[in-house]
């Protein structure tokens, strides 16, 4: 297994600044240090955000920050829908079984007819 590299902000800022500067593309830039695509354009992204810099400024750190909100919405909503069509799918279930949640009972014991003394 091999293990992972890191990398300065030192490269990565001017691996960022050596693409947009035009001297290299994307793709030479990955041959030549061995590097993903996805990693460059990644940095790329926190470049334009200020990460590299000495200070990072504060639209950047309100990006950041809508972004991991952003996220979380997006995985609420999926548990949401989740559990909706679960419990969807539960009340199908038992009304195909013949049965109701209210009470536990079944709809045939629905009219108590039995007798009382």
């Amino acid at each position: 297994m091999k293990s992972q590299r890191n990398f300065s902000l030192e490269f990565k800022r001017q691996m960022v600044e050596e693409l947009l500067s035009g001297q290299s593309s994307a793709a030479q830039l990955c041959r030549r240090h061995n590097i993903s695509s996805s990693l460059i354009y990644h940095w790329k992204k926190q470049y334009s955000r200020g990460k590299y810099e000495s200070e990072p400024t504060e639209e950047a750190a309100l990006k950041d920050r809508v972004e991991q909100l952003e996220r979380l919405v997006g995985k609420l909503t999926l548990e949401n829908e989740f559990l909706k069509r679960g419990l969807g799918n539960s009340l199908k279930q038992s009304q195909r079984n013949g049965k109701s949640l209210a009470g536990g009972k079944t709809f045939s014991q629905a009219s108590d007819g039995g007798a009382s003394l």
